[in-house]
């Protein structure tokens, strides 16, 4: 590991002295093909989206890195390189923002909507740590620039219906531009009945309802300066989680920024940006709406994050160097109540994330150094200071149960390294990388109380004591083009230290009625990961083309034991064609069986699958502007299956026929 990691420092300071940016911003598309490239950048459009009102959750399927993992029809939580949101940094616009759920019912991306952004920036591995340290990579929701344009007013107009669930979803914009000012406000509003499963099954708890409301107004003091301000409001209700046995009564978000913009002209400085944010979740969990339960409990949570950062883009050269100053602070408080079946019986109450508070402050540098025009060497480090503090006493206490030793603080110092070289020629592309990090446990797993956990029906119990979480990382990628034929390879591994993971404790009773015991966190000496994807494209004419990805995942822990939620042979094929005012695509998409399945950490088989999608889109334009038409059906042979992602193998929906309606105004 100390040779390995000495290569990458040399890299790194062979091409940290100047720097060059290489990032490649790639239209959304409807296939999972572009996104070949470690790092990509994916512009939202509703004129290249499957539905104009498409959630965030849908949107990040798209990509052969990413998989959702469902407890419901409602806030997914993204995985990349099959590693969950405890080793992963997932942002809004740069801003670290910490969910209020013990359960992970409220993942980042459940905050935003679509119609906030303006693209999406995934990192794989050490290229996502631009804004926080992680093992598995990085998602940065980005919100849209600021615009001085003088273009005036414009507005807009998204109309969506789905058969399946009688789901509804209604977006408004409007937005005014002018040549030192501008403002603009968007909102949209989404519900769902309980949806049916193939062969009509009701799957039921499985409704939403969501609010989403944003405001961002800036100013221009000069050619160099500006400033402007953001504000998102977020609130879904009545959220019913079929996977889970409690659902959400409310979880609400308000997140604010202020941010400065300088950018002099004609000086190795080309821009400099400084954010001041703040946001503040609150999350509810319930079980009123469940008929029969052992005892009933209310779960509520919440979490406060003050931050900011100053990144900066310097050119000298051939070099481009990324500076990214950034700190945050954050209050993280859970608690829970059962309420006694005797009335004679007091109800029982206890903290189970007892008033953790995290400060970090941390600084990231990347150079990008051009050799020549077709090869690059890219190279990064980022370095922090993380310190956890319980600032409830009970906390201490509680936890002191099971480990000798408690600290009420934890100071850590996390190091993080990424070198990537590129050749990029007329007909083909490759890329090789090498990288090192290491991550802090998360809230739950350095504190948690009796956290139950439905996967493998066992409480969870934190253990402050925890390694830093270590990774070395190799990736390659690989695409050639002849003619109107494209092919690729991208691959990764993942040789991860001191993985953390839940190991059962036979001597500790269960909290939860019904759990099968309870495990306490702790790390294996080492565990891999494996991915790899074969893209590839042929171009039939102008307006027909097949597109096709071929997937395939190993993680297997040190003990000989496979991983939890490790994605099995994959398959995705498309045959479309697209016209300037039409587009039609016919879509196969599927997995093979899961045999490598983790029962160990109450993981079962699931089977294999394949489904049919068509979809259709028409643009048409008149004085007033245009009109986006979005329409198709889902699961057209109404397929009852179930993914290794869907939480206790809940069923997906079956067939779907959806339309989305809108209407753009200049």
């Amino acid at each position: 590991m100390k040779t390995l990691i000495t290569v990458i420092l040399c890299l790194l300071l062979s091409s940290l002295v100047f720097a060059q940016d290489n990032n490649k911003e790639t239209k959304k598309d409807t296939t999972k093909l572009e996104e070949v490239l470690v790092l990509s950048r994916r512009k939202l459009s509703n004129h290249r989206q499957e539905k104009t009102l498409s959630s965030i959750d849908d949107y990040l399927e798209k990509s052969n890195k990413v998989t959702m993992i469902k407890r419901g029809n409602y806030a997914w939580e993204p995985t990349i390189n099959n590693m969950t949101s405890e080793r992963l940094v997932v942002t809004i616009d740069g801003m670290q923002i910490f969910g209020a759920c013990t359960d992970k019912m409220d993942p980042i991306t459940s905050y935003v909507d679509v119609s906030n952004l303006e693209k999406v920036t995934i990192g794989s591995g050490q290229e996502g740590t631009e804004n926080g340290h992680s093992i598995g990579g990085g998602i940065d929701l980005k919100l849209p620039s600021s615009k001085f344009n003088g273009s005036g007013f414009k507005s807009g107009l998204d109309l969506g219906y789905e058969t399946n669930g009688n789901y509804k979803a209604t977006g408004l914009d409007l937005e005014y531009t002018g040549n030192t000012f501008f403002i603009s406000a968007d909102g949209i509003y989404r519900k769902s009945d309980n949806y049916d499963a193939g062969g009509n099954e009701e799957i039921l708890y499985s409704q939403f309802e969501k609010y989403n409301i944003s405001l961002k107004t800036g100013y221009k003091f000069s050619e160099t300066q500006s400033i402007d301000a953001n504000v998102i409001y977020d609130k879904a209700t009545d959220v019913g989680y079929p996977a889970l046995p409690m659902d959400v009564s409310l979880a609400e978000a308000l997140i604010a920024s202020l941010t400065h913009y300088y950018k002099p002209e004609d000086k190795a400085l080309k821009s400099l940006e400084t954010k001041l944010y703040f946001n503040t979740i609150t999350h509810i969990m319930d079980d009123t709406k469940r008929p029969v339960v052992a005892i009933r409990m209310d779960m509520p949570g919440w979490s406060d994050t003050y931050g900011f950062y100053s990144k900066a883009n310097l050119i000298k050269n051939k070099h481009h160097v990324t500076l990214n100053l950034n700190g945050f602070y954050n209050k993280s408080l859970a608690e829970m109540t059962m309420f006694s079946n005797n009335p004679d019986e007091p109800d029982m109450f206890m903290y189970t994330w007892p008033d953790i508070r995290t400060l970090y402050s941390g600084i990231f540098i990347k150079d990008d150094f051009h050799f020549s025009a077709h090869e690059t060497l890219a190279s990064s480090i980022r370095l922090g200071y993380h310190n956890n503090k319980i600032a409830k006493e009970v906390g201490v206490q509680s936890l002191q149960i099971f480990h000798d030793t408690v600290d009420d603080q934890n100071n850590r110092f996390l190091v993080s390294l990424a070198s990537t070289y590129q050749l990029k020629k007329e007909n083909y592309n490759l890329s090789v990388g090498l990288g090192y990090g290491e991550r802090a446990p998360s809230v739950s797993e350095g504190y948690g109380f009796f956290l139950f956990n439905s996967f493998d029906n066992y409480d969870y119990i934190g253990n402050p004591n925890l390694k830093d979480e270590k990774a070395l990382e190799a990736n390659f990628s690989f695409k050639q083009k002849f003619n109107d034929f494209q092919i690729g390879l991208e691959s990764s591994y993942f040789h991860i230290m001191d993985y953390i993971i839940g190991e059962i404790s036979p001597d500790v009773s269960s909290m939860t009625i019904g759990a099968n015991g309870v495990r306490v966190y702790t790390a294996l000496d080492h565990a891999s990961i494996f991915n790899t994807y074969v893209n590839s494209s042929y171009k039939l004419s102008e307006r027909f083309a097949i597109n096709g990805t071929v997937g395939y995942n190993y993680g297997k822990g040190n003990d000989g034991e496979n991983l939890p939620l490790i994605k099995p042979f994959s398959y995705f094929a498309e045959f479309n064609y697209n016209t300037p005012k039409f587009n039609a695509a016919l879509q196969l998409d599927g997995n093979g069986n899961q045999s490598n399945y983790s029962s160990h950490y109450g993981e079962n088989e699931t089977a294999d699958y394949a489904v049919l999608n068509l979809n259709l889109g028409n643009v048409f334009h008149n004085k007033l502007g245009k009109t986006i038409l979005k329409y198709g059906v889902e699961n057209i042979l109404d397929t009852k299956y179930s993914t290794y992602a869907d939480w206790n193998n809940f069923p997906r929906q079956g067939r779907n026929f959806y339309v989305n309606l809108s209407f753009v105004f200049p």
